[in-house]
């Protein structure tokens, strides 16, 4: 047990290019917009978050400048100066907030951060992590199919074990199933991205014999039951992007079937409480999980590789060394997978801060509450 008491945070929204554009069917991002979150408590322990919000509401209804002003005006007022002995409790406190869940998550983080700080133990150990090294996965969103084979065969040299192709109804299937049998050692999941629709579910199936592990999200988050039915007549296993906001949503697509795995994103669900329902779920059900990316910077990465430590986890998720979307992370020390594993770290906490530094050259604006010296300065 733990006494927290948040007296002083601050906010920052940055925005950082990408080293190339990471274009889908949806959206091309060429600049990661985000905001960071830290905050502190009265023994002077800091907790670091991220909010995964996108610039436009092409993921998710939820934008940094909608997540900006939930944590201004509404989230932050129910933590600050107010005492709590674990992390979940303050998800029953921002309650009051309907939806929101990307925003909330970033201090769900923050809160768990300093929890195990106070615990004396790395998160990943603290959640009942039982695997310290963890395999490492990365998407590629390239449309020519030689830049491709090129892209995946560098990928497979630096020993990373599954890579993540997105799809649409334009791509090739032809091609991606001489892909997959070029690398036989590889793993391949297809992203869709909600693409496929009733009137493309033909071109959906071909993608059946392509040798994929499982297919991403084929339909919208408004399709389950078409997804239920497709799913029954496949034997490409879905996995559930979009469609898992909570646990509710989790315990439902287990119930209709319409998917077989979950992609596991904690911003999308509202931070690590609800994923931990979510992860204790997929135990009872024997649901696999592995865990998506959102083309984050190294907190938000480092919350997921803690949760990718647990034994619902059954495949490689999206773990790209920093330097792979951006020219430097915000985040210290900066993740590095090596020969395809991200090794968690034994130090209490999630084990990464914020770089102050880095963060002055990219920030837009920034938010300070009761600020106070910290203890020893």
């Amino acid at each position: 047990m733990a006494t927290i008491q948040i007296i002083s945070a601050k906010m920052f929204h940055v925005k950082v290019p990408l080293k190339k554009p990471f274009t889908t069917h949806l959206q091309s991002v060429e600049e990661r917009e985000s905001i960071l979150i830290e905050m502190m408590d009265a023994d002077g322990t800091i907790g670091v978050g991220e909010c995964v919000a996108f610039t436009s509401p092409w993921y998710t209804e939820e934008t940094v400048s909608t997540a900006w002003l939930a944590i201004e005006q509404w989230l932050m007022p129910l933590v600050l100066n107010e005492t709590f002995t674990h992390p979940n409790e303050l998800d029953h406190a921002m309650s009051s907030v309907k939806g929101n869940r990307m925003a909330k998550a970033s201090l769900n983080h923050a809160l768990w951060d300093i929890y195990s700080k106070k615990m004396i133990q790395p998160l990943w150990k603290l959640i009942g992590g039982v695997r310290r090294d963890i395999e490492a996965g990365v998407v590629i969103a390239e449309n020519n199919f030689t830049d491709l084979l090129t892209k995946v065969d560098e990928l497979a040299t630096d020993g990373y074990k599954r890579v993540k192709l997105k799809i649409s109804t334009t791509s090739n299937p032809t091609e991606l199933k001489e892909l997959v049998n070029r690398f036989p050692n590889l793993q391949f999941f297809a992203d869709a991205n909600g693409a496929f629709s009733k009137d493309s579910i033909h071109i959906l199936k071909q993608y059946d014999d392509v040798g994929l592990t499982l297919i991403e999200q084929p339909f919208s988050e408004d399709e389950n039951l078409l997804s239920a039915q497709v799913q029954a007549t496949m034997k490409t296993p879905f996995a559930l992007d979009e469609s898992i906001t909570s646990y509710s949503d989790a315990k439902q697509m287990n119930k209709e079937q319409s998917g077989k795995i979950i992609v596991l994103k904690q911003g999308r669900v509202g931070g690590l409480s609800e994923a931990l329902k979510i992860h204790q779920l997929a135990m009872e059900e024997n649901i696999p999980l592995w865990i998506g990316g959102m083309i984050e910077f190294g907190v938000s990465k480092a919350f997921n590789a803690a949760f990718a430590s647990l034994p619902s986890i059954k495949y490689p998720g999206d773990f790209s060394s920093a330097d792979y979307f951006f020219e430097q992370d915000l985040a210290t020390p900066a993740v590095q997978v090596q020969n395809g594993i991200y090794s968690l770290t034994n130090e209490p906490g999630v084990g990464v801060l914020w770089n102050h530094e880095l963060i002055e050259q990219f920030l837009i604006k920034k938010q300070v509450w009761n600020e106070k010296p910290r203890k020893g300065t």
